[in-house]
């Protein structure tokens, strides 16, 4: 099995570099990066700990520029995407899986980019390509949640889906921008059987995380399970997403900055992102959880034997661990013939990875997702 990781010299590619090359029977794992020089280093740093006859190599690649990504693509059997900002860079990485006719499994966690790549089903279909968009912690592993629920129901009726991230988990370039992105303007919800828009950092809640994390504030934010829940379990009438981050200060200033258009831009996010991120250190540490983490709460809500039900899951880990594990061990089973396309998938998709056959792995894996009753 050959891999190529898009993104691999990034916080999450790094780990599912890893992650791919110390599974027995991988052959190939590619690090291809805009920079040569870090791809380069995250190949020497993980090439010690591979399993044998694993070779882990790096590659200079641009998404952007035509033809590229998919000319690297048709030289391994699944294309991993961990590339960021995924509002730039999915959708040009599911073009050119379609173009190379391979398979595809990303990270994407941004609302907009998915609602794009969703509308690639039909060349992806004519292509016989199989893309699985968003399988890393949120979305991904909350979809699954959700699609485990809704197999233990006679009728799955509501999803409310909370998340809580540490800065201090993941200090990479694409995570600041993804950030902003998400606090800012409308942001997709589904209730009453609808999709709807909601204000970027409305609808404040306090939710309680597995330690280390506790209570954390979360709001409305842009990520993509409002989006293709209701698609894939149409009997749902209920999508809710909710995210913020474990560093009160840090919280406050994404609410406060999306709410004065500060972020509203990519240019603008450049910019605020340029003065903010040389400060997250000294930010990060007022009201910060006892070490970095992150964590997820899902609640599903529906009927069995007549009576209501409901179905709670939980998680806390290294961001990187909840994130690229999952898409790392998704990339496997697609190419072990375990997902099921053509077409593009979102993880509770039919097709998708089976939730509880996926937990158990993950769980040897080191990632382990509480599930309640």
């Amino acid at each position: 099995m050959r891999f190529v990781v898009f993104g691999g010299a990034g916080d999450m590619g790094r780990r599912a570099v890893e992650e791919l090359a110390r599974t027995p029977g991988v052959a190939r794992v590619t690090v291809a990066d805009r920079n040569l020089e870090a791809a380069r280093a995250v190949a020497q740093q993980v090439a010690p700990v591979a399993a044998p006859g694993c070779q882990v190599v790096a590659e200079a690649v641009d998404v952007l520029q035509p033809g590229a990504a998919a000319a690297l693509m048709a030289e391994h059997d699944v294309a991993v995407g961990a590339a960021g900002p995924f509002y730039l860079l999915e959708e040009p990485l599911v073009r050119a899986a379609i173009d190379a006719r391979r398979p595809y499994v990303s990270l994407c966690d941004d609302h907009d980019a998915a609602r794009r790549v969703l509308d690639l089903d039909e060349p992806a279909r004519a292509a016989g390509v199989t893309i699985l968009t968003g399988l890393g912690w949120t979305p991904g592993l909350t979809n699954l949640c959700v699609r485990h629920a809704a197999g233990r129901m006679e009728r799955v009726e509501a999803a409310h889906i909370a998340w809580a991230g540490s800065s201090a988990d993941s200090r990479g370039w694409a995570v600041v921008l993804h950030t902003m992105h998400i606090f800012s303007g409308q942001v997709t919800s589904f209730a009453g059987g609808r999709w709807e828009q909601v204000a970027a950092g409305s609808g404040a809640e306090r939710v309680v995380f597995p330690r280390p994390l506790g209570p954390v504030t979360v709001f409305h934010v842009g990520h993509p399970e409002p989006v293709t829940l209701p698609r894939f379990i149409p009997e749902l009438q209920e999508v809710r997403l909710k995210g913020g981050l474990a560093e009160p200060v840090l919280n406050r200033l994404a609410v406060g900055f999306g709410r004065w258009g500060l972020m509203a831009t990519h240019r603008r996010r450049q910019r605020l992102g340029a003065i903010l991120k040389p400060l997250l250190p000294l930010l990060e540490r007022v009201g910060a959880p006892a070490r970095p983490a992150s964590g997820l709460v899902v609640r599903v809500r529906g009927r069995q034997d007549g009576q209501p039900v409901e179905r709670v899951y939980r998680a806390v880990a290294p961001m990187a661990s909840l994130t690229a594990v999952p898409v790392a061990l998704g990339a496997l089973w697609m190419a072990q013939g375990r997902i099921q396309g053509p077409g593009v998938l979102a993880p509770e998709a039919p097709g998708g990875p089976e939730p509880e056959a996926f937990f158990q792995e993950l769980e040897r894996r080191g990632v382990r997702v509480e599930r309640a009753p």
